[in-house]
């Protein structure tokens, strides 16, 4: 099956919508999981101060983490389909909390950075190339700025692989069938396949130019599957959340 990208791919993600958070609630742990990437970012003081792009944010369930993790940041979320962003906008939201209908690549021209911290949840198998997304993402970070990539990612262990395409076979393409989405789904098993190692990206987030970067597994069912990788754009910088 040939891989869904760009605009196929946010038409698909636009049907699926009206039952997307249904479908990923039967994924247990997916919330949860969400927010302890985004608690990896180790955020200080509740985020005050702070500002965060929550990259690729579908529905809202990533933007709900990061507000869990820092209720007092100030956080932007950008999509490029516009029927998961109606799900989010529909959804209640503190005013520190700003939505907008915009690719990777275009949040870059979207003037609402710099940011101190970014979070990508299930973004980068998804866009047509990883690098230029990772060279957006460290324009927008100011030095020193934090990452939290939360993504499935295979270990790179042959049983890692068999168990997620048989957990895609047997659970996830037949739910997502029934609810009219089978090519979104079988994009999704097929995506995983074919993007990075957990090697693989730690490599290509230091290739871009992040600094300390590490992968950390996700516990529970998904374990080697599902990983949050942790980087910095450039050294770390005194003072950084001071402000």
């Amino acid at each position: 099956m040939t891989l869904l990208r760009d605009h196929d791919l946010a038409r698909a993600f636009d049907h699926a919508s009206h039952s997307y958070d249904r479908l990923t609630a039967l994924n247990p742990g997916y919330r949860t999981d969400l927010q302890r990437s985004a608690r990896r970012l180790q955020l200080p003081r509740d985020g005050d101060g702070l500002h965060i792009l929550d990259l690729g944010c579908g529905t809202g369930a990533s933007t709900q983490a990061l507000l869990r993790t820092a209720p007092r940041a100030r956080i932007t979320a950008v999509d490029a389909s516009s029927g998961m962003l109606r799900r989010a906008l529909a959804k209640p939201w503190p005013e520190r909390v700003s939505f907008h209908h915009l690719t990777a690549e275009e949040a870059a021209t979207a003037g609402e950075g710099p940011y101190d911290a970014v979070f990508a949840a299930y973004l980068f198998r998804n866009v047509t190339d990883p690098n230029a997304v990772l060279d957006t993402v460290r324009s927008l970070l100011r030095p020193g700025g934090r990452l939290a990539v939360h993504e499935y990612c295979l270990s790179g262990s042959a049983v890692h692989r068999a168990l997620w395409t048989a957990s895609c076979r047997g659970i996830i393409i037949p739910a997502g069938t029934l609810s009219g989405d089978g090519a979104l789904y079988h994009h999704l098993w097929r995506s995983v396949l074919d993007f990075d190692t957990v090697p693989e990206f730690t490599g290509r987030l230091a290739d871009a130019g992040f600094t300390g970067v590490r992968a950390a597994p996700v516990a529970g069912w998904q374990t080697g599957m599902l990983h949050t990788f942790l980087a910095r754009n450039g050294a770390a910088v005194a003072g950084e959340f001071d402000r």
